[in-house]
């Protein structure tokens, strides 16, 4: 995954780290046993949905044509180097 771009973009960062947020207020209001903050930490995550999704709408994303690229197989391509021989005088 390290050669791709997969998420390597500001939709995906904005979108992660504000699911992250609320996926914590709702973890701390869960273990408070206050189900009005668990609530409100549920509609966090929801926003991060929307917020990635607009930002890719936007452009933020990554582009579909580099998506599509990466979903298809990669051809063989071989090329042909000359072979470089060393001689030691």
């Amino acid at each position: 995954m390290a050669g791709s771009s997969h998420g390597h973009t500001p939709a995906a960062w904005t979108g992660v780290t504000i699911v992250f947020i609320g996926f914590c207020i709702a973890g701390v209001f869960m273990v408070a046993a206050n189900p009005l903050g668990f609530w409100g930490g549920i509609v966090v995550i929801l926003l991060g949905g929307v917020v990635g999704g607009a930002m890719k709408a936007a452009g933020l994303g990554m582009p579909k044509e580099s998506a599509q690229l990466r979903t298809q197989p990669a051809a063989a391509t071989a090329t042909a180097q000359p072979a470089t021989a060393e001689t030691s005088a």
